[in-house]
């Protein structure tokens, strides 16, 4: 498979240490690029260090600033080769497409001589599903343009791909977690369900057995709900582009965008960690009508990335 400059983009003969053409020092290992880091400087080659205030950490600002020589990449020639796609705007488009279905059915619900013409129930339920596609549509298209930033590498700070080895042991953990945490909110769901219509059915003389064919229809629904998505994720992780772009306030991860940006959101921890395996954990918050909520990423990484800069850089102040 032909190899690319990250700093030119131009085809690199073998597994050079530093490209030919602009004398940019490459990853050739891991294909890990992480800015901020220092780099080596070519033979022949002045590298000239920049001020980069954003890179320092909060907890060494009481020290003397360092300057941390700053190697930008090409990541549009990057992206062109992995082929990375905007997942969000896929989203949008659907979105869109429902609305306007939706706008279709309301019209036809008020023009004389069509079948569905004074069906005010349905041109109500048609109306509220446009005005959901339209905030679905609005709230995607925000998190498209911020997944652009991280595809054109303008918000890019660490960036790398997994192998087809490193994606497998991800998705198999990702499918032991998320079942291992289903299955526990399923024990608490069922006798919660078992409690309420036992009661019902203990203390009404009616229809008893109606009332325990729903629960059992319920626990069958929320059983198969919280076996199929376990497997549903393990085939989209199995099938992701294994493409890992890390930004300050936005990560794409394997083909799925997270973001917390927004307001009260934040990084609450990041590490690096070697259990389940090599990579980076990242806790990330964010407030709505539950109040605090928390996402827990594992993110994985080849084993010769030191993402102790990068942890670093991310640290929240």
């Amino acid at each position: 498979m032909a190899k690319f400059c990250y700093n030119c983009g131009k085809e690199l003969a073998g597994n050079e240490k530093f490209c030919g053409h602009c004398g940019a020092r490459q990853e050739t290992e891991t294909g890990a690029v992480i800015k901020g880091q220092p780099e080596e400087t070519p033979p022949g080659v002045k590298n000239e260090p920049t001020n980069d205030l954003s890179q320092t950490d909060s907890a060494f600002s009481s020290e003397k600033k360092t300057t941390l020589p700053r190697q930008e990449f090409d990541y549009g020639q990057i992206n062109k080769n992995l082929k990375v796609k905007n997942s969000q705007s896929r989203i949008v488009r659907g979105a869109l497409w429902v609305t306007l279905a939706a706008v279709g059915v309301v019209a036809a619900t008020i023009l004389e001589g069509s079948p569905l013409y004074k069906m005010h129930v349905l041109s109500f339920i048609a109306g509220f599903i446009a005005l959901s596609g339209l905030v679905t549509a609005w709230i995607f298209r925000l998190r498209a343009k911020k997944l652009a930033t991280l595809i054109s590498g303008e918000n890019v700070v660490a960036a790398w791909q997994l192998s087809r080895e490193e994606k497998s042991a991800y998705a198999g953990y990702l499918f032991s977690f998320e079942r291992s945490k289903n299955l526990g909110i399923l024990g608490i769901i069922t006798f919660l369900i078992v409690v309420i219509f036992g009661l019902f059915i203990l203390f009404i003389d009616e229809a008893k057995g109606a009332m325990a064919l729903m629960a059992l229809g319920l626990i069958l629904l929320l059983s198969l709900f919280a076996l199929s998505m376990p497997v549903y994720y393990r085939q989209r992780n199995l099938a992701g582009d294994g493409i890992i772009l890390i930004g300050r306030k936005f990560a794409y991860v394997n083909g799925f965008f997270h973001n917390w940006d927004f307001p009260l959101s934040g990084i609450q921890k990041v590490k690096p960690i070697e259990k389940p395996f090599h990579g980076l954990y990242l806790q990330y918050y964010y407030y709505d009508r539950t109040l605090k909520n928390t996402e827990e990423l594992h993110i994985p990484a080849p084993p010769a990335i030191d993402l102790r800069e990068l942890a670093r850089l991310l640290k929240p102040s």
